[in-house]
């Protein structure tokens, strides 16, 4: 199997980066032979790549930096880089690999130490690849220093350094930086794509992953996370039964408070699972003594770890209540749906009682604005409104109607 196999419903995006690579073999190949440079070439030392959660950003930059590292021998034969076999793939595709960087944030922002650290690396010579390639899956949280700082970088690239950005849209990144990138643009996979690879990669059984790909829309992820994640697959079960109980202003409280409590549920389990680990490492490398008494001098060190993983519960109780609201969302359309008796295929069929029940018991208009009232919070909660609060106008919202 290929490293282009993992981007699905994505075939003009592959047709485009293989032809690249193919060219950034030919580019390495000529200069190390001391052979003239190809007159035309599609590659470049910057690529950014846009599109809605779930099409498949990180996954698209992943292969391409491992087609990027490509030693097959096939490729002297004609054949595209991008095996998905040999020793650069492999070590490309699971994060090893000595001259790919792979550059995530569980925290709300990456700032501007983290970026001049990344800066210095990209003036670095690959030491056993092809390309020194920068994958920075969260592009769109770069603070404006930080995006200042990427911006010389991409300006004066080192001739064999490779950056790849992914964003949800050009307008998350900055304009001087985008400028510089060639651009793609990835959509998102269809209901049966995404039910296919479930199937063919995943080993889920054909009748769970229609269900969870048409309920996620083509989020490959959140897909994948429900077909193996039975608490992920109760926790938006109980949201989508949010709707049914706003029948007063008591209840519209309460069924705020349980959603911000089950996003603080999720938080508290990815500490547990990350922070002690990661608490107990530090100690050990700072030298803590018996009874952990830490040596002098070693206050501040821990108290970035400790503000460290503050952030990254915050961004962790974020994400989820987004994932919750995505989730009803997709509850109102359907519900749309059905009072305009569209053909659309409905996302989420095993509850197709209730959504026939609100949509006779209201009116296309009164679902757009509730639609509304949710897209409303999400900005509110993008905005830093107290998280409580914004969850609470929206279900007061959503019983208005």
């Amino acid at each position: 199997m290929t490293v282009w196999d993992d981007l699905v419903g994505q075939e003009k995006v592959s047709g485009q980066l293989e032809a690249a690579a193919r060219d950034a073999d030919a580019l390495v190949t000529a200069v190390a032979a001391d052979a003239p440079l190809p007159e035309a070439s599609k590659m470049t030392h910057a690529w950014l790549f846009t599109g809605p959660p779930g099409s498949g950003r990180s996954t698209t930059a992943r292969a391409f930096a491992a087609a990027l590292q490509c030693t097959s021998p096939d490729r002297a034969l004609g054949g595209i880089p991008g095996c998905g076999f040999c020793d650069g793939c492999h070590t490309s595709l699971i994060g090893t690999h000595a001259d790919v960087q792979i550059i995530r944030t569980d925290l709300l922002s990456i700032g501007v130490k983290e970026t001049r650290d990344l800066v210095r690396r990209a003036q670095l010579s690959p030491a056993v690849g092809r390309w020194q390639v920068i994958v920075m899956e969260d592009a769109d949280r770069l603070t404006e220093g930080a995006g200042n700082v990427l911006l010389k970088a991409v300006e004066e690239p080192a001739p064999r350094t490779v950056w790849l950005l992914c964003a949800p849209s050009l307008e998350d990144v900055l304009p001087t930086i985008r400028s510089r990138c060639r651009h793609l643009t990835l959509r998102t996979p269809s209901v049966a794509a995404v039910a296919d690879v479930l199937v063919r990669r995943d080993g889920i059984e054909p009748d769970i992953a229609a269900v969870v790909a048409r309920a996620t829309q083509g989020h490959i992820g959140r897909a994948r996370r429900l077909a193996t994640d039975e608490r992920a697959r109760a926790r938006r079960a109980a949201v989508l039964k949010l709707p049914l109980r706003v029948d007063d202003v008591g209840a519209c409280l309460k069924a705020a408070q349980e959603l911000i409590d089950a996003a603080s549920e999720d938080a508290k389990q990815v500490a547990e699972e990350t922070d002690v680990k990661e608490t107990e490492d530090m100690k050990a490398a700072l030298g803590a003594g018996q009874g952990g008494r830490m040596p002098r001098g070693t206050a501040g060190v821990m108290k970035e770890l400790e503000d460290k993983q503050k952030r990254r519960k915050t961004r962790t109780q974020r994400d989820s209540l987004d994932l919750a609201l995505i989730d009803l969302t997709a509850f109102y359309r359907d519900v749309l749906a059905l009072q305009f008796g569209t053909d659309l295929a409905l996302a989420n069929t095993e509850m197709r009682d209730a959504l026939d029940r609100l949509a006779r018991g209201s009116s296309p208009e009164a679902t757009l604005r509730r639609i509304e009232a949710i897209a409303a919070c999400r900005e509110a909660l993008d905005r830093n409104v107290a998280p409580l609060l914004a969850v609470e106008a929206m279900t007061m919202a959503l019983r208005a109607g």
